[in-house]
């Protein structure tokens, strides 16, 4: 593949992993309108969000698993037509029922395409590391615009269409990605082997009711809640015990012995769990406290998105071939943390934290996903980018989860949830610290593929 193609093939896979990421965050200003629409109760409109962030998360190590056994320009391929469909339920759902197995199907879509967008963007850039650290800059930099466009464009959509708006969108977008994958993408070659259904199952279902369990925990009782807790414990119990036992294992539990990925995956983990109800309550701040409408507050975050493009693009890859990632993730955490929890004391001078907080997730993310993913061998990359993938999105929907239960408790909620958020990625900072003990391992440059 020559230069120029592969350059513009990252752009294909920094556009979808953009696109799958603003899916979480461009239903957030439309809610009000589909609750109207479609008649869900106040605790059923969270399920808009939740349905596609537990499918997502829930089924992004069997995505990664598929593009290890059947190529990954073929699951990316998958993913994209099984996104666009979703999207199309989505757009035309007339019941509340119907616009959840449209995110949930969009969900899945997202987990096929985000793992073998990683294996695809590895094997084009890994021979070079020099190349690696700017592609990983522009495709890491595509996770959270992504997130923090996604409030933006909802806001415009909202104002000035309607919400079916904000899933119609994805399907021209969806039909000219699968029109140029085969000139831009190469093609590859799986292996042979079989898929862990079972173990695909219980980690699913596992992680759906582990949210599940959080988000209701403040409306019934301690004793359900418990009973709940316990199922979801049992299921997760149960995918581990199974990839301890069968042949072809959905994740390989020894893949955990690879130098910093345990570490790394902690830390992308806490840095969703931080930065995800960080910008969902800014948003609901903005609209609610300050009397933002649905546009102004899509725009008040565009310095965020501004913000974290410049420093992952132009700044985080030439500190992280000068520092190592161990370092950078530290700041970055303890970084967002001052900029997140200051929201709580910024009333409506909001842009200098919340511009410190884009900072911090500018310095920590890419460093933290090269972490996880500079171990590994090749045949193992599907795997690992399914297993940070989860990691991130698993502690972004339990991290708003939780943020939620807080702020809902709150008399004062919002200041609640932030200096919450704050508290969270301090811990990933002082984590990452102790846990953290080798740098990341940078493959040795060679002459480059062409």
């Amino acid at each position: 593949m020559s230069q120029r193609n592969r350059w513009w093939a990252l752009v294909v896979l920094a556009a979808a992993q953009f696109m799958v990421i603003m899916d979480t965050s461009i239903i957030g200003v439309a809610l009000p309108e589909m609750q109207r629409d479609l008649g869900f109760s106040q605790g059923g409109l969270q399920w808009v969000f939740n349905a596609y962030v537990v499918a997502f998360g829930g089924l992004l190590l069997l995505g990664g698993r598929l593009s290890d056994l059947f190529g990954a320009r073929k699951v990316f391929t998958t993913g994209w037509v099984v996104l666009t469909a979703g999207s199309v339920v989505a757009a035309v759902a007339s019941t509340a029922w119907v616009e959840i197995l449209g995110r949930a199907v969009q969900g899945v879509g997202g987990a096929l395409i985000a793992p073998a967008a990683m294996t695809l963007l590895m094997m084009l850039f890994g021979h070079n590391p020099r190349e690696l650290g700017k592609a990983m800059a522009l495709y890491g930099a595509a996770a959270p615009a992504g997130g923090t466009a996604g409030v933006f464009l909802g806001g415009v959509i909202t104002e000035y269409l309607s919400w079916p708006w904000v899933f119609i969108v994805y399907i021209p977008i969806g039909l000219i990605t699968l029109a140029a994958i085969p000139a831009l993408l190469p093609a590859t070659q799986g292996k042979r082997g079989s898929v862990d259904v079972f173990g695909a199952i219980t980690v699913t279902a596992g992680i759906a009711l582990t949210v599940y369990t959080i988000v209701k925990a403040p409306e019934q009782s301690l004793a359900t809640t418990l009973i709940e807790a316990a199922g979801a414990i049992v299921l997760l119990v149960a995918f581990l015990l199974t990839q301890r036992s069968v042949r072809e294992p959905l994740m390989p539990l020894k893949i955990w012995k690879t130098p910093g990925l345990a570490p790394a995956n902690l830390a992308m983990a806490l840095l969703g769990a931080a930065w995800i109800p960080m910008w969902y309550f800014l948003n609901l701040f903005l609209q609610q406290d300050l009397g933002y409408g649905a546009f102004a507050s899509g725009a008040a975050l565009l310095p965020m998105t501004i913000a974290v493009m410049i420093f992952m693009i132009g700044i985080t890859a030439r500190l992280l071939g000068r520092f190592g990632a161990k370092p950078l993730i530290v700041l970055g955490l303890a970084v967002l943390a001052v900029g997140v929890a200051g929201l709580a004391f910024s009333g409506s001078a909001f842009l200098p934290a919340s511009l410190v907080a884009a900072v911090g997730m500018s310095l920590a993310y890419i460093p933290a996903m090269m972490s996880a993913l500079s171990g590994v061998r090749p045949e193992e990359s599907g795997l690992a980018s399914g297993i940070v993938n989860t990691t991130y999105n698993v502690g972004s929907a339990l991290g708003l989860a939780v943020m939620t239960a807080i702020a809902t408790s709150q008399e004062n909620g919002f200041n609640a949830a932030f200096v919450g958020a704050g508290v969270v990625a301090a811990a990933g900072a002082l984590l990452t610290l102790v846990l953290m003990r080798r740098p990341a391992q940078v493959p040795q440059e060679q002459p480059a593929h062409v």
